[in-house]
């Protein structure tokens, strides 16, 4: 846009001469009001979206621990009733104990063939699927268990009472 200007100072016996045309910036800040907003818009979709992997990784990583805990639980029980006769008195798969019904155990064994030959035990811990969603998954974890009864000697209860007293009560500080 073009203004005519009337003739001032210096220039005025040449007439009247074109001002400076004075550039209008309303459009400008139209612009940069949608250029922000678009950038906004892009940079919360991807916090957003992180935000969905990281609560998705630590849900995984939260399973993975339990079922880790329930595991080392399963094989804590073989090492606490002996690895001989386990699986005789005691089931060696099923579901775990409440409030991990959604976690399935599965317990095998192999070994101890002799006197002093350890069990390989092998502990398979399973879930997901059904109520909790998702495709099914498992850890196992294997470990060897040294048998109770080394001598070969057939014990129901074997005697696990030290041969001597130890005596816990005197001063460890004091010389002989």
């Amino acid at each position: 846009m073009i203004v005519l200007d009337k003739p001032r100072g210096f220039g005025a016996r040449h007439g009247w001469r074109a001002a400076r045309a004075t550039p209008r910036f309303g459009g400008f800040a139209l612009v940069d009001c949608i250029v922000a907003t678009v950038l906004l818009g892009v940079s919360l979709a991807v916090v957003i979206g992180l935000a969905g992997t990281a609560l998705s990784s630590q849900a995984t990583g939260e399973r993975l621990s339990t079922a880790a805990m329930l595991a080392d639980e399963q094989l804590q029980l073989v090492l606490a009733r002996g690895a001989d006769n386990y699986k005789d008195q005691y089931p060696l798969d099923g579901a775990c104990d409440a409030p991990f019904q959604d976690y399935k155990f599965k317990l095998a064994f192999d070994g101890g063939t002799g006197p002093g030959v350890p069990f390989n035990v092998a502990c398979t811990i399973t879930w997901g699927g059904g109520r909790m969603g998702g495709s099914e998954q498992s850890i196992r974890i294997d470990t060897m268990i040294a048998p109770r009864n080394v001598t070969g000697e057939s014990q129901a209860t074997p005697v696990r009472a030290p041969r001597a007293t130890v005596d816990r009560t005197g001063d460890a500080t004091a010389t002989p």
